[in-house]
């Protein structure tokens, strides 16, 4: 499974809405339900993983039209037909399910991701991570999420100065970058609302003189560019927007500067590995979480 929330807290009446679509396709479908729904998942539809659902909820009623939209646009591009269902979801004990779905994760040997509704105090032997899980819900429990916290961990030693966050969301990469390496951390993502909760959560977690949060058009973005290079890249993001900023990647990154990419199925790590193989990044190592890659590449000095 794999959860995102845009970061709407309080629902009234909602419903479920849910598509099944190719592997090829998912994360088209799954860019347009997050243009309404609470959150969003990705499912295996069948053993053979050809099939995948992709399901989000959402109040009733909100965002139609741009639902409507950006799946007119991801058919068009696909070709796939796939119907949307839609199942009225109950709204009441909504959060309070949320809440029992969030418990603390603890990712790798050093972070613990812990929401505000637990109490009790945190694990002192682990770097503690706060989220919302009204408005964060999944963060720590993603595959893609859970291999960028361990890949951080395996190249903490070398110490980066100059650490971007590409496609921040939540901040929750970004935040575990400071913490863990005591070092400024530029977040960046083209969604307002990230951009926003990415701040609270720095706010929340006391990194909010470490966390420099920015809205912007990835390695368009003005902030980024002056900043760049940059010794230390996350991009957990999605396969194929990858494979599309590899160059820009690439013409970012400092000599011997490390990149950790995700949002990837594991399936799809070689179509990845070869586009940005093609800008003269090497490959470190492939960490895999379930269904879920996360590419650690380097550029030589």
């Amino acid at each position: 499974m794999a959860p995102r929330s845009i970061g709407r807290r309080h629902a009234s009446a909602l419903e479920t809405l849910s598509i099944t679509v190719e592997e090829p396709f998912v994360p088209l479908f799954e860019q347009a339900l997050m243009c309404a729904c609470e959150t969003v998942g990705i499912f295996e539809a069948d053993d053979a993983q050809k099939y995948w659902r992709v399901e989000g909820v959402k109040d009733t009623g909100f965002k139609e039209d741009e639902l409507e939209n950006a799946l007119a646009v991801a058919r068009m591009l696909t070709g796939c037909e796939a119907e949307l269902e839609r199942i009225p979801t109950e709204s009441e004990g909504w959060l309070a399910r949320t809440y029992e779905s969030f418990p603390q994760q603890n990712v790798g040997k050093r972070f613990a991701i812990r929401g505000t509704h637990l109490h009790g105090a945190p694990d002192q032997s682990r770097l503690t991570i706060t989220l919302d899980a009204g408005i964060a819900f999944g963060s720590g429990e993603h595959g893609s999420t859970r291999g960028c916290l361990r890949a951080l961990e395996m190249v903490a030693y070398r110490k980066p100065q100059r650490i971007l966050d590409m496609g921040c969301g939540s901040g929750i990469l970004a935040m575990a970058a400071a913490k863990l390496l005591h070092r400024p951390v530029l977040a960046v993502d083209i969604e307002p609302w990230s951009v926003r909760t990415a701040k609270l959560n720095a706010r929340l977690n006391g990194q909010g003189n470490l966390l420099d949060c920015r809205f912007g058009n990835g390695w368009q973005t003005e902030a980024v560019r002056a900043k760049a290079p940059y010794d230390l890249v996350f991009a957990n993001i999605l396969a194929r927007p990858l494979c599309r900023m590899a160059q820009s990647l690439a013409l970012n990154l400092a000599p011997n500067g490390t990149a950790i990419l995700a949002g990837l199925l594991y399936s799809q790590a070689r179509m990845v590995l070869a586009a940005h193989q093609r800008q003269g990044l090497v490959l470190e190592r492939i960490l895999r979480e379930g269904d879920w890659a996360t590419l650690i590449l380097r550029r030589r000095g």
